[in-house]
């Protein structure tokens, strides 16, 4: 999982803008990497720049200061390439069709040249682990379904980039757990480079490769806590004594944001 270049690289990137006749900063200095096929998790108190952090990388905001480079390119160009997928907290499915027509919803939106990566609509949803609800609707699927569904339409056309602005922040604990190593066996098949949102400090912790901490007012990177646990993580992985240290050390950063 190394690379000569980072997927994305923030160097001294700020955000500004008005706000009733002030001027407020969203994100002041931001600097760090995510190297290619990395899984790096983004923490920190309401208003710290998390989700503007993700759209930048985007290209939905545009920053005021500093330099983003994704993939090598700017974030414009990597859109235009369609190499950046999105997920949201809410699946935003559309009610009248079916899961595999929402997969494909890509497709038939913009260029008429878009088509699907190397795998099919039907494996993704097979990789996510709804094989046989492929014409379901989604009011016949549970929230952590209608988020799977959502997934496989992010990764339909290949995206090499992922992100995820706390996409399982409504669901029940379990349900969470479950679709976190659901995620993981995702970024394993597909090396996918992801950058994830959470106010989970467990989540955090069990999903990253590294951990970057976010502080408020203004906005700006506080730590980045690197995440050595040995080995694939599973539901005993939450039970050892480095994850417990681990997630104590977010805990002590977090509050001193």
């Amino acid at each position: 999982m190394s690379g000569l270049k980072p997927a994305i690289a923030f160097e001294q990137v700020g955000v500004r803008f008005s706000r009733g006749g002030r001027d407020v900063v969203a994100l002041e200095n931001a600097s760090f990497e995510v190297p290619e096929s990395g899984f790096m998790t983004l923490l920190g108190p309401s208003g710290c720049g998390k989700s503007t952090l993700l759209r930048i990388v985007a290209d939905i905001i545009r920053p005021s200061s500093g330099k983003v480079s994704i993939l090598g390119e700017t974030s414009a160009e990597a859109r235009r390439a369609r190499n950046i997928g999105f997920v949201f907290q809410d699946a935003a499915l559309l009610p009248w069709l079916t899961v595999i027509d929402n997969v494909r919803l890509p497709l038939q939106i913009g260029r008429s040249d878009r088509r699907e990566g190397r795998h099919t609509a039907e494996e993704l949803l097979a990789l996510v682990g709804l094989a046989g609800r492929e014409q379901d609707f989604p009011h016949e699927l549970s929230g952590g379904m209608r988020q799977r569904v959502s997934i496989a339409r992010a990764l339909l056309q290949e995206p090499r980039i992922l992100l995820m602005d706390e996409p399982f922040g409504a669901l029940d604990e379990i349900t969470r757990d479950r679709l976190n190593d659901v995620l993981l066996h995702i970024w394993r098949e597909t090396e996918t480079t992801v950058l994830f949102v959470t106010h989970s400090i467990q989540e955090a912790a069990y999903l990253g490769q590294s951990v970057m901490v976010l502080a408020a007012r203004p906005g700006r990177v506080r730590e980045i806590v690197p995440v050595e646990l040995q080995g694939p993580r599973s539901s005993s992985t939450r039970e050892l004594p480095a994850f417990i240290k681990l997630c104590g050390q977010l805990r002590r950063i977090l509050e001193t944001c």
